[in-house]
């Protein structure tokens, strides 16, 4: 699904009028999707109770005068309320009249009793809206949010930026009704914490009012399309070779949830790199990898005595997991360093193994094969020497930026995780808040190695285990809790959900 700014929808939307609609029947037909959603979306709890369509005075009041008047007709005790004057531009003044035909009763936001609404629908601002909110709007976005009722956004919650997702005293939604396409501030924080719930309704713009070099979502059907049926005659050493490169004393975890998520994915033989002194935590975890314990430093991670033996092992993969929980130190920089511009197949770099090379960070141009980077806000903003909060208001344009400048491949985790490889840009809208925990990056990080070493090509690994990753946080929370679900319960559901791609 594409995303776009405020800017593209705007040029959609004039090709739209120049070719086939006018404004106004465009506009309508956005109303009228708007209320089927909300009635689809509430339907009983609304009829015979009050609906407050809170409306200011531009372009995004006419959807909200459509959208009062059919609410009405369904049964619900609608109300346009008027925050600042009422609509001067021809098609939404259109629309107010025909409502106010209809008996939709109008009233001033001075007036209003917002508390006694079950639901409010915000149409203050649409996606030309930027800087800051001044009064009267302040005053009523205020009392949107001070209400009980529940509340609909029109396109975008009033407040925030379509294009940046910066939000300042913004309307806190319940749901937000995105029309024609997905914006940015639906998927980039601040902004997408406003959003709620949020749906997507066409009104019928044709393809050929879009271009094709818009960011996009992961979709089902795109992770389904990398996916094969495995031949009959198969065997282990045809389903991928995995190198890990995880683990230390004080995170054996990481190591084990990297192995088994590449286990559950499907990979056909998967070796563990470890320091010795964590055999029996693994091999007690787990019995299917095969396992090289190496030499270990008085930190008891992984040594540089090891270092030859680690370059052999490296000529035997697919594809390289590396740097889960494998401690920063001396001996991990330099290992981490030499995989990087020995290895001949792509080496999923994640946790320590970013940290390790923040110092040595052209060594990614020095790499013979794909490297695609796993960071978390925080370890993107010591790969570029930015502040976290920094990384977080320019997450599409950082991670692009990064990728283009060491050709690697970035996904930049956190809500509605990045994808890119420099050129394109994914954004991910599987997951959720339960996933914000110890462990989930690591899962990540083996399922992009498997899908590597069984023959995706990296950038589509990447997206694939992204939207996996996410839907099968989704699925188990739904089925715990997001407070209670657990990595291991993740890990637990990963093999079964894998049915829906074979």
């Amino acid at each position: 699904m594409r995303i776009l700014t405020a800017k593209q929808i705007k040029r959609v939307e004039e090709l739209a009028f120049e070719r086939y609609f006018t404004e106004a029947q465009l506009m309508k037909t956005a109303g009228e999707q708007c209320a089927k959603r909300i009635i689809k979306s509430f339907g009983d709890e609304i009829i015979g109770k009050r609906v407050s369509v809170v409306c200011g005075n531009g372009k995004n009041a006419g959807d909200g005068f459509v959208i009062a008047r059919l609410l009405r007709e369904f049964g619900a005790v609608a109300e346009i309320v008027i925050v600042d004057k009422e609509p001067e531009i021809p098609e939404p003044v259109m629309y107010f009249e025909e409502a106010i035909s209809a008996d939709v009763p109008v009233v001033k936001i001075s007036k209003a009793d917002l508390n006694s609404a079950v639901l409010i629908v915000d149409c203050l601002f649409g996606i030309g809206f930027h800087g800051e909110v001044k009064e009267p709007f302040l005053s009523a976005i205020k009392a949107i949010n001070a209400s009980s009722a529940k509340v609909v956004s029109i396109d975008t919650p009033s407040g925030t930026d379509a294009t940046t997702g910066t939000a300042v005293n913004a309307v806190r939604a319940d749901v937000t009704i995105a029309i024609s396409t997905l914006k940015f501030c639906h998927l980039t924080p601040p902004a997408n914490d406003f959003c709620g719930k949020t749906y997507v309704v066409n009104i019928g713009i044709p393809e050929d009012c879009y271009s094709d070099n818009y960011t996009e979502t992961i979709t089902k059907a795109f992770v389904k399309s990398c996916f094969t049926r495995r031949n009959v005659n198969s065997n282990k050493g045809q389903n991928g070779h995995q190198l890990n490169i995880c683990g230390s004393y004080q995170m054996p975890g990481a190591a084990v949830i990297c192995a088994k998520a590449s286990l559950k994915t499907g990979v056909g033989l998967l070796k563990c790199i470890f320091p010795k002194s964590i055999y029996p935590v693994l091999t007690s975890h787990m019995i299917q990898p095969l396992f090289a314990p190496m030499s270990e430093n008085e930190n008891k991670t992984l040594s540089m005595g090891g270092l030859n033996h680690i370059m052999e092992e490296i000529k035997w993969a697919d594809s390289i997991a590396l740097g889960c929980g494998i401690g920063n130190n001396d001996d991990t920089q330099v290992i981490c360093n030499q995989v990087i511009k020995e290895a001949e197949v792509p080496v999923v770099l994640d946790a320590d193994g970013i940290n390790s090379i923040v110092l040595n960070i052209n060594v990614l141009s020095a790499a013979k094969a794909p490297i695609v980077l796993t960071p978390h806000p925080g370890e993107m903003a010591r790969l570029v020497g930015e502040s976290i909060s920094t990384v977080q208001q320019n997450r599409i344009k950082t991670a692009k930026t990064f990728a283009k400048q060491y050709n690697a491949i970035v996904v930049l985790k956190g809500a509605n995780t990045v994808v890119t490889d420099g050129k394109d840009v994914f954004v991910n809208t599987t997951g959720n808040a339960g996933m914000a925990m110890g462990g989930t990056g690591d899962m990540l990080t083996g399922m992009i190695a498997s899908f590597i070493a069984q023959g995706i090509n990296p950038f589509d690994a990447a997206k694939c285990a992204v939207y996996i990753h996410g839907l099968c946080g989704d699925i188990t929370a739904k089925e715990i809790s997001t407070l209670g679900m657990t990595v291991e319960d993740m890990l637990e559901l990963l093999g079964a959900l894998m049915i829906e791609f074979e």
